[in-house]
């Protein structure tokens, strides 16, 4: 009985870890239902934010991240939350203009995801399986490859600027 549970778990973790997150509906800021398709071919940084966190500056980075590589092929996806301390309270209309009038948001933006708990949200469920463990708190960035499959986490303090999130999306860019 050992054997055939282990097994199951085995098989579960290599289906969630060859999961293409591109085949998983998603709605954009504004409301409309999408999937990660539309980036197919590119590589994706994946990132819960929160505009009332300690780590909310990391906005400045991740855009300045996005003008720098999207040319070469990176687009930074941000998912607002509100499952960590509370630190992302608004409505997807206030997230965006907070997001444009404060950082210069280009980078794309979706509605609110649940990340914790039974609502989770099918891409965090999946991004969390692939890489084995639970988002800790706003700001922890998935950095998805062209094939849609993910390539690394990095969690909150590793800022958009480090060296190590720099070198992960270059070889993924290659």
């Amino acid at each position: 009985m050992k054997s055939l549970l282990l097994s199951l778990l085995m098989t579960s973790i290599a289906v969630a870890a060859d999961t293409n997150v591109q085949d998983i509906r998603v709605k954009d800021i504004d409301g409309k239902d999408t999937t990660l398709k539309t980036y197919a071919g590119k590589v994706l940084l994946v990132v819960n934010v929160a505009s009332e966190c300690g780590y909310t500056p990391q906005y400045a980075g991740l855009e300045a991240l996005y003008e720098k590589m999207k040319d070469k092929g990176l687009v930074v996806l941000g998912f607002p939350c509100n499952d960590f301390g509370g630190q992302e309270p608004g409505v997807e209309s206030a997230i965006k203009a907070f997001c444009t009038e404060n950082y210069k948001v280009t980078f794309p933006m979706f509605s609110k995801v649940a990340i914790k708990g039974d609502a989770k949200h099918p891409l965090y469920a999946a991004l969390q399986s692939a890489v084995g463990g639970e988002v800790g708190w706003n700001f922890e960035k998935f950095l998805i490859g062209k094939d849609g499959k993910v390539l690394q986490r990095f969690t909150s303090d590793v800022e958009p600027e480090s060296p190590e999130l720099k070198a992960a999306i270059e070889a993924a860019l290659k």
